[in-house]
Order: C-alpha cells, then sequence, then structure tokens
C-alpha cells in the first residue's frame, strides 16, 4: 500500500533542483467549492469556483472559474473535457484574464476499507490577454488519503503532489519544463452523506522563468458538494 509519507518523500525530491535558487516567500489562503455530479447514467460533471489571496493573505490575487463535463468508462476511471477563467490581479494593474481548454483523466486504483489512491492527469491549452501564442501544460497529480477510524469512517487524512510540466515556448513567458509542485497534507472531514471538506497546508513552489523562485504557503479550504 502506498503511504501518505511516499508522497511527502517524492514532493521534497522533486522540489529539490528548482528550490536551490533563490527563494520569494508569501502567505496565502486558497477557497474552492465543488459541486460534482451525475447528469444522466454515465455523464458527470463537476463546477469549480476558486478565489485566491496573496501578500499575507491580504488582497485577492486570483478567481478562478472551472466548469467541465465528463464520461464515466468504469467505476474507477472519468474523462472530463472542460474550460477554465482565470483572472489574476497584479498589483495595482489592470487584472490578466487566461482562458484553459483542458482534457482530464481520473483513475482511481482498487481501494481497501481504509485507504484509497487516486491519479488525475490533466492537458492544458492556455490562452492570455498578454499575449497571441497558446501554451500547452501538462499537470499530474497522485492523491493518497487514509481513515483515522478502522472501519473506514469519518475523518481521514489527506496529501497529495501534483506537478506540473510546460510542454512549450510562448511569447507571453511560458517554456518547457518545469512549472510548478504542489504539496498539500490535510485531513478530509465528511459532510453529509456524501460531501466533505477538505483543510490542510498547501506548499506551491513555482519557477518564474530565470527570476527567483516562488515559493507561497496556502492555508487551503474546500468544500465538495456531490450529489
Amino acid at each position: 500500500m502506498v503511504r501518505l509519507s511516499h508522497l511527502a518523500a517524492v514532493s521534497t525530491l522533486l522540489a529539490a533542483t528548482p528550490a536551490a535558487a533563490q527563494t520569494d516567500n508569501d502567505a496565502q489562503v486558497w477557497v474552492n467549492l465543488t459541486a460534482t455530479g451525475s447528469i444522466k447514467d454515465r455523464l458527470i460533471y463537476f463546477a469549480e469556483i476558486q478565489p485566491r489571496a496573496a501578500d499575507d493573505a491580504s488582497r485577492l490575487d486570483q478567481l478562478i472559474l472551472r466548469p467541465a463535463i465528463g464520461w464515466k468508462l468504469s467505476d474507477r476511471v472519468s474523462v472530463f473535457q472542460g474550460y477554465a477563467r482565470v483572472v489574476t490581479y497584479v498589483g495595482d494593474r489592470d487584472a490578466r484574464r487566461e482562458d484553459r481548454s483542458f482534457q482530464q483523466v481520473t483513475w482511481t486504483l482498487p481501494q481497501g476499507r481504509r485507504a484509497e489512491i487516486q491519479s488525475r492527469t490533466r492537458l492544458e491549452q492556455r490562452w492570455r490577454d498578454d499575449g497571441d501564442d497558446m501554451g500547452l501544460r501538462l499537470r499530474e497529480m497522485i492523491r493518497g488519503e487514509i481513515a483515522f477510524a478502522r472501519d473506514g469512517r469519518g475523518v481521514r487524512a489527506l496529501g497529495y503532489a501534483e506537478l506540473f510540466v510546460g510542454l512549450n515556448r510562448t511569447d507571453w513567458n511560458t517554456r518547457p519544463g518545469f512549472d510548478q509542485l504542489r504539496s498539500f497534507a490535510g485531513v478530509e472531514v465528511p459532510v453529509g452523506a456524501r460531501s466533505t471538506i477538505e483543510a490542510g497546508y498547501l506548499n506551491q513552489l513555482a519557477d518564474r522563468s530565470g527570476r527567483a523562485v516562488r515559493m507561497n504557503h496556502v492555508a487551503s479550504l474546500a468544500l465538495f458538494v456531490r450529489h
């Protein structure tokens, strides 16, 4: 069985090279409200709204709206086509807007009574209003959770690592290679029959194309409403 400690070790190893550069740190707060459910038979959906506060959580930094529609290939594998609208507030300047189309595959390994491992692979096509090129980015997340209770019910320990890799160079300053790494550790708390709250610490290590590496220390709170 893959343990959360193994995920943490992988995150540390992946982060070692970019972290060696000069690093700028910031304290942030990210909130995520996600609704998921079935439309009909195997046709499924999810929709997210994510406000994020930066500069020691003193101002709104980013707002993400991300709906997707998908098809359940089996009880363990689902595929999605989605769209994201990302608005980033850059200091006192006008907001920067980004549109993303993405394809996603979610795969859940056979689970025991207490533990679950999930993989999420996402390919993004990105357009920003400060450039003309389309950026391509691949994201891979490995997520693990384990219940504190032996019967698998109640609160669970939760951890994940998500690696972002740029696939091309654009006129708005993206390049192939490491883009960022997100590592999370926290808890998942059941709400009602199927919904959950996830709360914990998220570390975001981001490359900034030749400038100082950015490390964000994030208080993360997410509500997942499942229909």
